[in-house]
């Protein structure tokens, strides 16, 4: 079995079909559907490859409209809406037999010089002092859905140390706050767009879930239908994907079967180096 971190490189690097279009391929894991992050990150890579490294992506927003197909190819069609004397915008649609399961728009920027503040580190413990999702989900007891167990005991390429552990033990409702330490599980290639796509992979892997904290249920359990609809990431520093980052998620709102999250990465010095937001459908399944 290849190292979880060679593979999510290895589908990172897309085949290039034309100037503007681009092939990714997914991982054979077992699962129904393509994973959300690795469409957002392969389709950030397919978007940056027709811009110079010189003027990276500070912004990007995104819909899921169809579920992807793991045993099909995808298409990454690239658009050139506009290339200006600062900004750059891109728009990406992905595409899987015949038809668009997810579109994207991706804004870059030249590096440039301005004023500088931003919300500082929360006051949690550090990764040192907790233990990995992997070992919480296998001593969770009957508590643990099957299919969150299977999630977490993946070979994933990111490894994950939550902070608030308590919902793995207990169905108790709790603020809609959850925080959670995470890295890749070993060194990446010093390219900082590298990094940056495996930042927008691990963005969707917890994201939605903090929505149900309030109502004592995970997107894992089987009466839940769930799935994310939109997703948007905000880059506003350097950072390095295989040091430790603070995933900081809250929902301050879920209605209509539809849930709100957002979430802030933090690294180890306590910068803030990104942002995120995402809405998801959590609807109660119906017998």
């Amino acid at each position: 079995m290849p190292d979880p971190v060679d593979a999510l490189l290895a589908i990172l690097d897309l085949e290039r079909l034309e100037t503007d279009l681009f092939r990714g391929i997914s991982p054979r894991i077992g699962w129904p559907r393509v994973f959300g992050g690795q469409v957002v990150a392969q389709a950030l890579v397919a978007a940056s490859r027709t811009v110079e490294a010189s003027r990276p992506p500070h912004s990007l927003h995104a819909y899921f409209l169809l579920g992807g197909d793991p045993a099909v190819p995808i298409v990454y069609e690239v658009e050139r809406i506009r290339d200006g004397g600062s900004f750059t915008t891109r728009r990406v649609k992905a595409i899987q037999k015949g038809r668009a399961i997810f579109a994207m728009s991706v804004s870059f920027h030249v590096t440039e010089e301005g004023v500088d503040h931003a919300a500082g580190l929360p006051d949690v413990p550090g990764p040192g002092a907790l233990a990995d999702a992997r070992t919480l989900v296998r001593d969770g007891g009957s508590i643990v859905p099957e299919p969150m167990l299977a999630y977490f005991t993946q070979a994933w390429p990111i490894e994950l140390r939550p902070v608030e552990t308590e919902r793995y033990r207990d169905r108790s409702p709790r603020p809609a706050r959850y925080h959670v330490w995470m890295r890749a599980t070993k060194p990446l290639p010093d390219d900082p767009a590298v990094h940056r796509a495996v930042l927008a992979y691990a963005s969707d892997m917890t994201l939605l879930d903090s929505t149900l904290i309030p109502h004592g249920r995970t997107v894992f359990d089987p009466e839940i239908q769930s799935a994310s609809l939109d997703h948007a990431l905000w880059f506003h520093r350097p950072f390095r994907a295989d040091s430790w980052l603070l995933y900081s998620q809250d929902s301050p709102s879920a209605s209509g079967a539809l849930g709100f999250a957002r979430g802030t990465f933090h690294d180890g010095e306590g910068r803030l180096v990104a942002s995120v937001a995402q809405e998801g459908l959590i609807r109660s399944r119906r017998s």
